[in-house]
């Protein structure tokens, strides 16, 4: 079995249960596992076997329903797809001008009162016939190609309901142009409604006109992101400088950048420093001194020298490029939440059909004369102002907004379930090495135990910890290499996880590490426990050396502070999260540590495989549990919490690994992740209100439900008002987010 997921592109969706029918075709097609339609992004995220169904069986299924699908192949540049959604937007607009004037020439000539000052052209209803077929049969083409397909299948959406209605008007308009007199004998006035076909189709036209124009601002972080693209690079190539487009650059490739220029892809520094401004992937405004060996990025700026470096990552390899992937797939994926709005869609519209005949059969039962004027107008009025637009609009628009301003703060979210997960957390584990610490502990104290010197503990430390990858031993095999200490061959090398590693040097059998260890060796140390602790005191790591079994030495290693723990920390509990500090190190060590922080709950001499368990326990007391580490060695600790928050550090692994991924490394992020996530859901909770309440109330008004009391019917044209104005106010309601400060 091949899994892929895709991104397809699709055209010609307006509601939720256009979202639904979708959906539903995609699911049923043997080979789909997953099939996630997304109306604000416009774009469907099918997951399937590719050998049981192939790309162009999803397309032909989605073409089946009435919609468009398209593959990567027939996909545009984003600048030729914004050049396109302009093409649209302005037919859009000449049909929406069209329709409405037009409509507006025939309500002139028929309405009540403004037929007064009409001229009498416009009062023929053969006219008015004729102005009003190019609306019904042009302007609102779209809704009867989108109703045909969907009819076929035994299903509805909302452009059946607006084709629906608007064809009624316009039928009866016609037989009683047509018949006038078949219309007098049934005792109905022969007055045709040829102003409700139009006006109304101008009107959902000009909401969606509004729509799309608002929904173009929801996607704005991913033209932002793809604007930071440099356009071409300076190769280096059989001595010669030359400029090409960045999509012709390979792997391995040299490459020049001089002062001022965006640096195309990512690289390694091969000759050469500066200063670069890695604002766009960190959201640090200080510039970062590189030099050779340091990676770049693509699309960060050099600031003042000129360098040389060699080609990683190209194309989709990028970090810009995988930033602008995960945007795009949590910009698309759907929330828990929307499920509510995706059930009742799909249910939404056959019901408002069988309200719409209930409603033409009350009025033609016990309506008033003329019954069938009332029954029809009223059925109108129904199918027109239950569109489900707005529905389906309420989670996907916040959404994008959500996830776009995170990226624009450096704050990566995976997908929308993570975003609205994020605001029940009620304790964060922050672990220590690398997140609340810098990563880079430096050696504080060396003290040597017997006949021993300071400079051969550490040479024999350092002979030992060559071997290790962990950052206690870069720091000892840093120190020895600033001392110039000689270092000796090291055999038998063996890293033990959590405890510390062993050697053999020149036939001696060396151990460093702590106090595990130690005890797992029977290695006393008791009687240097007192400057152990007060080393550990002081926050300290403390390791100890032992060669054949007798205690030589200890060396001690303090790791920096992060500049945003404090702030991280204080934000945190001013929204009342618990924060809780998981580490290897030992219980001293660790308070010490939590002290400086203010953290009052710490998990210390925490192994690696262990770590997950710890977070496990956490949530069985009932907590929403985030895990805050370096992306990769916590991999398991921040798969087991209900959200994982990854200090980017730049690697593909730090983003695969977790929910939500810090790039900009700062800690207060995690609060503002946070806080994104509340008032994103938030702004999903006020839409969902809006768009339920806004069908349950007016749909009863719309079928005359005030008619016995107030004698108050709702016009089809008032109807398409409202209809139009509630999807743009979801729409509005979501953008606000873009203002909200985190």
């Amino acid at each position: 079995m091949t899994e892929v997921k895709q991104i397809f592109p699709i055209k010609g969706m307006h509601c939720a249960s256009c979202v639904g029918l979708i959906e539903k075709s995609l699911t049923q097609m043997p080979g789909v596992k997953k099939a996630m339609v997304n109306l604000a992004t416009e774009q469907a995220t099918v997951t399937f076997d590719s050998d049981l169904c192939k790309e162009e069986q999803i397309v032909s299924a989605v073409a089946s329903v009435g919609y468009q699908a398209m593959l990567e192949q027939d996909m545009v540049s984003e600048d030729q797809e914004r050049i396109e959604k302009t093409k649209e937007l302005k037919k859009l607009g000449i049909k929406v001008a069209s329709s409405l004037f037009l409509g507006g020439l025939i309500l002139w000539g028929s309405f009540p009162g403004l037929t007064n000052t009409a001229p009498g052209i416009l009062k023929i209803f053969w006219v008015q016939l004729l102005l009003a077929t190019p609306v019904q049969f042009w302007a609102g083409w779209d809704f009867y190609r989108a109703t045909i397909p969907a009819l076929k299948h035994r299903t509805a959406n909302m452009d059946t309901l607006v084709a629906l209605g608007t064809t009624v008007a316009y039928l009866y308009s016609a037989f009683v142009t047509a018949f006038p007199n078949v219309v007098m004998d049934l005792g109905l006035e022969a007055m045709p409604y040829f102003d409700v076909a139009t006006i109304v189709i101008g009107l959902i036209l000009l909401g969606r006109y509004f729509e799309a124009k608002a929904k173009g601002q929801t996607s704005e972080a991913i033209r932002k992101l793809i604007g930071l693209q440099a356009k071409t690079a300076r190769v280096i190539r059989e001595d010669r400088e030359i400029d090409i487009p960045i999509d012709q650059v390979s792997v391995g490739e040299i490459i020049r950048v001089r002062p001022g220029e965006k640096i195309p892809v990512d690289g390694i520094i091969v000759e050469g420093e500066s200063s670069v401004d890695d604002s766009m992937i960190t959201g640090e405004s200080i510039p970062v001194d590189k030099a050779k060996g340091d990676i770049v990025i693509g699309a960060t700026i050099n600031k003042s020298g000129t360098f040389i470096y060699k080609a990683t990552k190209i194309g989709s390899g990028t970090m810009l490029s995988q930033i602008i992937k995960l945007v795009q797939e949590a910009q698309g994926s759907k929330a828990p939440i929307q499920r509510i709005a995706d059930m009742i869609s799909a249910y939404f519209v056959p019901i408002v059909i069988m309200l719409a005949f209930a409603t033409f059969a009350t009025w033609y039962i016990f309506g008033p004369i003329p019954t069938l004027l009332y029954a029809l107008l009223n059925t109108v009025a129904v199918l027109i102002i239950a569109c489900p637009c707005a529905m389906g609009l309420a989670t996907p628009t916040a959404i994008m907004v959500g996830t776009g301003k995170g990226a624009e703060r450096g704050i990566l979210i995976k997908d929308a379930e993570s975003l609205e997960i994020a605001h029940k957390i009620k304790t964060v584990i922050f672990d220590k090495t690398g997140t609340l610490t810098k990563g880079k502990p430096e050696v504080t104290d060396i003290i040597a135990l017997g006949q021993v010197t300071e400079n051969e503990v550490l040479a024999l430390a350092a002979s030992v910890e060559k071997g290790s990858e962990h950052s206690l031993a870069e720091s000892i095999v840093q120190e020895a290499d600033k001392r110039e200490l000689k270092l000796t061959q090291v055999t038998k090398f063996k890293a033990i996880a959590g405890h510390g590693v062993e050697g053999v040097l020149d036939k001696a059998q060396v151990y460093l590490g702590n106090r595990r260890l130690m005890d797992q060796e029977k290695v006393s140390f008791s009687s240097d426990l007192a400057q152990i602790e007060k080393l550990e005191t002081e926050g300290k790591t403390v390791m100890m050396l032992s060669v054949d079994h007798k205690l030589s030495g200890l060396i001690a290693v303090a790791d920096t502070i992060k500049e945003s723990a404090h702030a991280g920390i204080e934000a945190l509990e001013k929204l009342g999260i618990e924060v809780v500090m998981l580490t290897g190190d030992n219980q001293r060590t660790a308070n010490a540590i939590a002290r400086k922080l203010g953290i009052t709950r710490v998990l210390a001499e925490v192994l690696p495989d262990t770590k997950a368990s710890e977070v496990r326990k956490i949530q069985e007391e009932g907590k929403v549990v985030a895990m805050v580490g370096d992306g990769i060695n916590d991999a398991p600790a921040l798969v087991q919490a209900n959200i994982g928050i990854a200090m980017g550090t730049g690697t593909d692994i730090a983003i695969e690994a977790a929910d939500i991924t810090l790039i900009n490394k700062d800690l207060t992020s995690v609060a503002s992740a946070i806080q994104l996530s509340k008032k994103t859901m938030r702004t999903i909770k006020l839409n969902l209100f809006w768009a339920f309440a806004y069908n349950i109330v007016l749909i009863p008004v719309a079928m005359g439900m005030l008619y016995p009391f107030f004698k108050i019917l709702l016009s089809p044209i008032l109807a398409s008002v409202a209809m139009a104005t509630s999807s743009i106010s979801v729409v509005s309601n979501s953008l606000l987010l873009k203002r909200s400060r985190i």
